[in-house]
């Protein structure tokens, strides 16, 4: 079994409060699960207005879906329009049984 972690740090620059800042983080999560069937969480910048991480998971047999998984999501943040992609990193774990 193999797990893919990926860590998308963003910006959201016409955010005005952390109001603002929910909604589009709670869209952003609703559709990465919906979409890719992945596990997402805010990891970091809770209390900043315009700073998002988000932690994206997947589990899976191959890495090499797993990669084109965390690919296709990086695509669909890189198109949000809402939001700036300021960089991101990607870890793939083999996990023994």
């Amino acid at each position: 079994m193999l797990v893919a972690l990926s860590a998308f740090h963003l910006r959201i620059p016409l955010a005005g409060s952390l109001k603002e800042k929910r909604h589009v983080v709670k869209a952003l999560t609703a559709g990465l699960r919906q979409r890719f069937n992945v596990a997402v969480a805010e990891v970091e910048h809770q209390d900043l207005w315009q700073r998002a991480t988000l932690a994206v998971s997947a589990v899976g047999a191959q890495g090499y879906i797993l990669k084109k998984v965390m690919h296709d999501v990086e695509r669909y943040l890189d198109r949000q329009p809402e939001i700036e992609v300021l960089g991101h990193e990607m870890t793939l774990h083999a996990q023994d049984d």
